[in-house]
């Protein structure tokens, strides 16, 4: 059961469509499942959206397509929207095979299945990238948390190389109540969005560049020194851990 369930059947007890003895019944054959389905080679968190708010995310790479493919269908069938990430093609086969009806993005490289209801948006993030080279990184950011119910304006292209691009954006940028920034090479982009900004900007270092930008180290490194007091990092290529925490900001923002 996660939060948006639970707070349908909260309404339903209160419109009086449901008795608070069926209710608490409902509740206590959910809690009384063990918190996690073992499949041998994984454990399935089913819990996680009631502890988190978000479902737990599956990193397809180092795995098998069926490994993959069976952890897509168990949580599927738990009712949630559904993330594997690092999917490359035979795996995203292996997946749409025993979920039909699940999408294959292979730029962002990832395999998702909406199942929520159709609700408004929760927060809005931006995603910028410096080059066509970051889309990979940028694009797994956007469809993570565009699957996690997040609005998503994509600006990509605009790095310090022509400064002008980015400034031609700057209002949408302003708009949003986070900005992720993927960059490679030096990695300066997010230091001049976080001057332009006053929400919190995530860096994500990619390892795009010649052979001095140590597949993405140096960007690391310049990104956490940044002098952009609005700026934080996650780890090389991190589009996924970017997005994961850009949407509880704007969720959180939205409450505001």
């Amino acid at each position: 059961m996660n939060k948006a369930t639970l707070l349908e059947l909260l309404a339903s007890v209160e419109r009086g469509a449901t008795t608070t003895d069926a209710a608490a019944d409902q509740l206590a054959s959910q809690f009384a499942k063990q918190p996690f389905e073992d499949l041998g080679y994984a454990k399935i968190d089913h819990h996680r959206p009631s502890r988190h708010g978000l479902p737990e995310v599956i990193y397809a790479a180092g795995k098998t397509p069926e490994q993959t493919a069976g952890i897509f269908a168990r949580m599927a069938a738990s009712g949630v929207d559904v993330l594997a990430t690092r999917a490359d093609s035979a795996t995203a086969e292996a997946v749409l095979a025993v979920a039909p009806t699940a999408t294959y993005n292979p730029v962002a490289r990832a395999v998702t299945l909406r199942q929520s209801p159709d609700a408004a948006q929760r927060g809005h993030i931006a995603i910028v990238c410096a080059g066509t080279s970051d889309l990979p990184v940028a694009e797994e950011a956007a469809v993570t948390a565009e699957i996690f119910g997040v609005r998503v304006t994509r600006l990509y292209d605009v790095g310090v190389a022509g400064v002008h691009r980015l400034l031609a954006v700057r209002d949408q940028l302003s708009a949003a109540n986070a900005v992720i920034v993927c960059a490679g090479m030096e990695g300066a982009l997010p230091s001049v969005v976080g001057g332009l900004v006053g929400v919190p900007v995530i860096a994500v270092p990619t390892s795009v560049g010649y052979g001095a930008s140590f597949g993405g180290a140096a960007a690391l490194l310049g990104m956490l020194n940044s002098c952009s007091p609005n700026v934080c990092v996650v780890n090389i290529d991190n589009g996924f851990g970017a997005a994961y925490t850009a949407t509880l900001i704007a969720r959180a923002a939205q409450k505001a």
